[in-house]
């Protein structure tokens, strides 16, 4: 039996991660003096009270070894094969302390790790390929996890953040960038590419009408999407019509089997801040969705 474990950064939320029994080894979030357990004993609304009264950003850490191997006991013991997802290597050290965890353990022949090169619901759309294909009886380890890392590359994940203001407290941006973009309203859109987060286009207005021009950019690419499942996903502190607004666009292309709206977690609210969605799909391996 394949058992699917994936850090805290999927975003899947709590309905599809009980649907597929995902096991979840949480990373840390670190609050001035205080570590909190990503998604245990701390919330994004949380994050943003602390960071908005302390005018810094939190900082995020990976689990250690010592957690990785006591989540795996319960797999050794029920002597079920492990196909972990980690967020992109690139990021954080998740995926190499899971796979060291297994080797500590003598259970490596038993694990594969899936570096997902991607974040937030770009890894929980490479999970519901995984538990798709368990699901249909697929047993072979390995095999399995040679299929979803071949989709790997297909993921599209980008966003449209409304305020530079967290990226520039944690060092992504200096304070003369964040002001000016502010001042002129800019609201970029930020792509992971091969792993990496990257700026793309550059918008301006209103954050409601930035996020309609960018579902706009991307619909084209939408219709021609794989037809599995796509995420709408946001960081809160945004008016919910224009969340519905967006869902329902994309319902209406009826090219989905699955349109899911989810809140972001831990890692993509210290980073993005308030007021941040974006449109989380895969594109058709035998079509081109640039």
């Amino acid at each position: 039996m394949i058992r699917i474990y994936a850090d805290s950064t999927n975003d899947l939320g709590p309905e599809l991660i009980a649907k597929y029994n995902i096991r979840i080894v949480p990373l840390y979030v670190n609050m001035g003096e205080k570590t909190y357990t990503d998604w245990v004993n701390i919330t994004p609304d949380e994050i943003y009270a602390w960071s908005d009264a302390n005018k810094t950003t939190p900082t995020t850490a990976a689990f250690s070894i010592g957690d990785a191997e006591e989540a795996l006991k319960g797999a050794i013991e029920a002597g079920e094969d492990v196909l972990f997802f980690g967020i992109s290597s690139n990021l954080s050290a998740s995926c190499n302390v899971f796979r060291l965890a297994a080797e500590g353990m003598n259970y490596a022949d038993h694990v594969a790790v899936i570096d997902s090169k991607n974040l937030c619901t770009g890894i929980g759309l490479l999970i519901l390929k995984a538990a798709k294909m368990i699901e249909a009886g697929e047993d072979d380890l390995f095999e399995v996890a040679h299929k979803v890392e071949e989709y790997v590359p297909y993921v599209r994940t980008s966003s449209v953040i409304e305020t530079l203001q967290y990226i520039h407290r944690g060092g992504r941006c200096n304070a003369a960038t964040a002001l000016l973009a502010s001042a002129l309203r800019i609201k970029p859109k930020i792509v992971v590419e091969d792993g990496k987060l990257g700026v793309g286009k550059r918008y301006r207005g209103r954050q409601n009408d930035v996020i309609r021009k960018y579902y706009d950019d991307l619909e084209d690419q939408l219709k021609i999407a794989d037809r599995d499942a796509v995420f709408v996903s946001h960081t809160g502190r945004l008016d919910q019509e224009i969340i519905d607004e967006i869902a329902s666009k994309v319902r209406g292309l009826n090219r989905f089997e699955n349109v899911f709206v989810t809140r972001a977690g831990s890692v993509v609210t210290i980073h993005c801040g308030p007021g941040t969605l974006g449109v989380f799909f895969m594109a058709d391996k035998d079509r081109t969705a640039e």
